[in-house]
């Protein structure tokens, strides 16, 4: 990943000066304030006297941390608070923090009170990017957002027909997993009305082949035949 520069190094023979590019004064120190870099001008006069900050782009989907430096004193906070623009659609690289579904725009590393560690972090979108942060949920298995107690979850989408006779639905579970987490079943195909059905089951065993029975936990329910959509959220 190509690093936010603010300091540009030029060499002169066997000798080398600092600089910083600005359109405004530059202090070499600013004691007792927030900051430590202050890249305003104070010559507001116009719109234009003002300046944005570009940063390089960085592709999260095959990002890896460099974490041979995590002594705990060249980087103590272990990329705790670092901010990249992320240019890809997809899920991190795993053993890199927590796998988290990311798009394109400006995602900070959340890895609080680690010093050597990145496991525990996980990409945050920041600001207003309308789709930073949703996950497409597909019908291959989709890393979701969503962590229980430290499990991942993780959600599918597929359909299923019902007969209207029968209670009984074959809703497969996915590979590796363990529980549900949940369900929603709703209509986009099919004969009937474009209507959200349930978020319940009567119940659900692991397998494969009328696996599920429709309805709530009261009480098993028959569908009207036809075909219906579902999302299956489950842990591993």
């Amino acid at each position: 990943m190509k690093k936010i520069i603010f300091a540009l190094f030029v060499a002169s023979g066997t000798l080398a000066s600092a600089q910083v590019l600005s359109n405004g004064a530059i202090a070499n120190q600013f004691p007792n304030e927030n900051v430590f870099l202050d890249a305003s001008t104070n010559n507001n006069a116009t719109v234009n006297d003002g300046k944005g900050l570009l940063f390089p782009s960085t592709d999260l989907t095959q990002f890896t941390f460099k974490t041979a430096s995590l002594d705990g004193i060249n980087f103590p906070s272990a990329y705790d608070g670092m901010v990249v623009y992320n240019t890809a659609t997809g899920n991190t690289v795993t053993g890199n923090g927590i796998v988290t579904a990311v798009v394109p725009g400006f995602y900070y590393f959340s890895n609080p009170g680690q010093t050597t560690n990145v496991a525990p972090g996980r990409w945050v979108p920041m600001g207003a990017n309308p789709n930073a942060g949703k996950v497409n949920i597909l019908t291959t298995e989709t890393i979701t957002n969503t962590s229980v107690n430290g499990a991942q979850v993780y959600a599918v989408k597929g359909t299923f027909t019902t007969t209207g006779a029968s209670t009984a639905v074959s809703i497969p579970s996915p590979s590796g997993m363990t529980s549900l987490y949940g369900i929603t079943i709703y209509k986009t195909s099919g004969t009937g009305n474009k209507v959200v059905y349930s978020r319940d089951l009567y119940s659900y065993n692991l397998g494969s082949t009328n696996n599920a029975v429709t309805g709530s936990p009261s009480m098993s329910v028959v569908y009207p035949a036809d075909t219906y959509d579902y999302v299956l959220e489950y842990v591993k």
